[in-house]
């Protein structure tokens, strides 16, 4: 892990390092979701959180089934039942 100093500037900007900006892909505009943990900000790009989220997502899915599929027929077993 490297530690890299930024600093903060008029209206609340932070600014950011080149280098890691240039390792996390971040480019004039790109949005980012911003975090406080503990009493630390985390910065990461919407398409990085997208994939962690995916990741936490797959490990509770059981491989071959599909989700869409299963909650159609939940919904048309419920329809039933009514």
């Amino acid at each position: 892990m490297t530690a890299y100093r930024g600093r903060v500037v008029s209206g609340g900007r932070l600014q950011i390092p080149a280098d890691v900006r240039k390792e996390l892909g971040l480019t004039d505009g790109t949005d980012v979701r911003l975090e406080v943990v503990d009493g630390e900000l985390r910065v990461r790009t919407f398409a990085s959180a997208l994939q962690r989220v995916r990741a936490i997502a797959r490990a509770h899915l059981t491989p071959g089934v599909s989700l869409a599929d299963e909650l159609i027929a939940d919904r048309r077993a419920e329809a039933a039942r009514d």
